[in-house]
């Protein structure tokens, strides 16, 4: 893959990872779980400081890699990171997930993850019921190609409306090498505000055949609360500080 391609995809990837509901509660006739969650309102950005686990395959290639990373969010929207542990191909890891977490950083000084937001300005909602754990199942539907929107479905909590789970493949492929990006994302409740917890990604290259990546994200503190401990994997520590600031 080019390095704009792979920088394009961890754009998506990584905006998806930080969507806000924020905005109005949309029409009286909308599933009440709908309503709920569209009149929750989080701040578009946090502190935080996570430990960060990447695993990712590219059966093409026949290559994996996992890295652990400290991430650090501060309240103006700047990312810092800094790789704790690594293995595995150096192709993944040089060209995949630094490239990532570079992708990140410009995404979050560009104020990218506010055009990501699950709105009425963003989405066609449709009410599908419920599913077999008893979420509230909603289809989105985006009202235009943007590669931060997703084509899929939400799964809140009937009772507040809570965002739990989002999956459903990318509205806009984010290169003609890449034929199509499929995304499931949990989300938790820390610290009283949603962060994402997990992302499972599946995509077909036009090179290097199918390739998954999956990123779990373990808190240390959100928002100055003590969240956690979180220690990195056992292996071979690649010190690196990276910042960036709008």
């Amino acid at each position: 893959m080019t390095r704009r391609l792979v920088r394009g995809l961890a754009l998506a990837l990584l905006a998806i990872g930080h969507l806000s509901a924020t905005g109005p509660a949309g029409s009286p006739s909308a599933p009440p779980a709908l309503q709920r969650f569209l009149s929750l309102s989080d701040p578009a950005t946090v502190r935080y400081r996570a430990l960060r686990r990447l695993d990712a395959e590219c059966e093409g290639l026949g290559k994996s890699a996992w890295m652990d990373v400290w991430t650090e969010l501060d309240g103006r929207g700047g990312l810092q990171y800094r790789i704790a542990a690594e293995g595995g191909s150096d192709y993944i890891r040089t060209k995949i997930f630094r490239a990532s977490l570079d992708a990140e950083q410009k995404m979050w000084a560009s104020g990218a993850p506010d055009r990501a937001g699950i709105t009425m300005d963003n989405y066609v909602f449709e009410d599908r019921g419920s599913e077999s754990e008893g979420l509230a199942w909603l289809s989105i539907k985006p009202r235009r190609k943007e590669m931060l929107l997703v084509d899929g479905s939400i799964f809140l909590r009937p009772s507040d409306g809570e965002l739990l789970r989002l999956e459903g493949r990318l509205a806009k492929s984010p290169s003609f090498w890449i034929r199509r990006v499929e995304i499931v994302r949990r989300y938790q409740r820390l610290g009283g505000v949603r962060m994402p917890v997990a992302l499972e990604s599946a995509a077909s290259l036009m090179i290097g055949g199918h390739s998954t990546f999956r990123m779990t994200y373990e808190y240390e503190s959100v928002n100055q609360q003590r969240i956690g401990d979180p220690q990195p994997r056992p292996g071979a520590g690649a010190p690196l500080q990276a910042s960036i600031h709008p």
